[in-house]
């Protein structure tokens, strides 16, 4: 089966028009020059579809627009609080609890409540002293990969943190901040 034309063309070129369909007939809209909103789009039906009957075969679909006039993808999922985007639901659930200040994890041992999962399994490495990252070069151990790299520079005598009003450099973030707060 070849690739049929497009009996709509104009359709295809003017994205703002939103296709309605009102008890078996198509209403065609033009929205305001200005107003940003959803367009819906539906497939459009040949001339010989019996609209009574293949009504409901028409698929619509909800797109809606960032800045710009660009798509957001299908797959991203908007925090209603703040409007930050998220790849996966899970991933907007966990962001949500900043907002809610839930925290459904507890240590055993303390009762110290955190938001992720993995917050508190690094917080049981201070009660079981298990100490997984090794510096390769002077075998100091840490309970966090973080640490380790921030450590590493030490050694590679690297200081990316850098003053924007003298240019001294820091090998941590937190030492510069030190600066900034006693210094200028």
């Amino acid at each position: 089966m070849g690739r049929r034309k497009n009996p709509h063309p104009q359709r295809a070129v003017n994205a703002r028009t939103v296709l309605k369909v009102v008890k078996g007939r198509i209403e065609e809209e033009e929205e305001e020059e200005g107003e940003e909103q959803p367009v819906l789009c539906s497939r459009i039906p040949d001339e010989e579809d019996d609209l009574e009957v293949n009504q409901h075969q028409i698929q619509k679909e909800k797109t809606t627009f960032e800045k710009k006039g660009v798509k957001r993808k299908r797959t991203q999922h908007e925090c209603d609080v703040c409007g930050k985007m998220f790849d996966r639901p899970s991933s907007l659930a966990i962001h949500i609890r900043t907002h809610t200040k839930e925290k459904p994890y507890e240590c055993d041992v303390c009762e110290k409540r955190f938001s992720r999962a993995d917050s508190l399994q690094k917080h049981m490495r201070i009660h079981t002293h298990e100490k997984p990252y090794e510096c390769d070069v002077c075998e100091m151990r840490f309970r966090q990969s973080q640490h380790l790299k921030a450590h590493k520079r030490i050694h590679t005598k690297e200081k990316p943190y850098e003053c924007d009003v003298c240019e001294k450099r820091y090998r941590y973030a937190s030492s510069l901040w030190y600066h900034m707060r006693t210094q200028h």
